[in-house]
């Protein structure tokens, strides 16, 4: 399954991600990651039915369309996906306020693994980040769903040395000009 993330730097826009979901793997993952991509309602949107058969639960914010990578790592992540409070500590799931660890068959083996950000087991909501290298480490903690399409184009490869190199406050390491996404599909 193919998705893509439009990502901006301030008013700069960086380009398209262009990435692979494994639903063969794990489906309840990628269909809660699917869900927040192509979801654009208002706040406090109403439940819908996903397409396993079950019902999503009310969710606010409007998907990851216009969401932050609030936490920028070089040689190691880019964390985005709360597009609750916009700042890392917002999460929610189409299963509730988090869903357990699907599986760990796939690993962060490359750069470009798609991964769940979570607080502890069992913790995934709609935080994901992606990896700049392999981080084996994060094996057996972190659910794999996808991975950056390196096949696609060149676009993929400079959009993420681009993610890679944006300034941070290294206190914290969230980017000092904001790096959305502005669009997502």
């Amino acid at each position: 399954m193919k998705a893509y993330l439009t990502i901006a730097h301030g008013d700069n826009t960086l380009g398209t991600l262009r990435l692979t979901l494994r639903p063969d793997i794990v489906p309840k993952t990628v269909e809660n990651f699917v869900h927040f991509l192509t979801s654009h309602e208002a706040s406090g949107s109403a439940a819908t039915t996903t397409t396993s058969g079950t019902t999503a639960g009310k969710v606010g914010g409007s998907g990851y369309k216009d969401s932050s990578f609030h936490r920028i790592i070089p040689k190691f992540m880019a964390q985005g996906g709360d597009f609750i409070n916009h700042n890392g500590t917002g999460s929610t799931s189409i299963y509730g306020p988090n869903f357990s660890d699907e599986n760990f068959l796939l690993s962060h083996s490359q750069r470009g693994t798609l991964s769940m950000a979570n607080s502890g087991p069992g913790t995934n909501g709609c935080q994901f980040f992606i990896t700049f290298k392999a981080t084996a480490h994060l094996d057996g903690r972190h659910v794999v769903f996808g991975s950056v399409d390196w096949r696609e184009d060149d676009e993929s490869e400079r959009v993420l040395d681009q993610l890679e190199r944006v300034r941070t406050d290294r206190r914290n390491d969230r980017p000092v000009e904001r790096v959305r996404i502005v669009d997502c599909g």
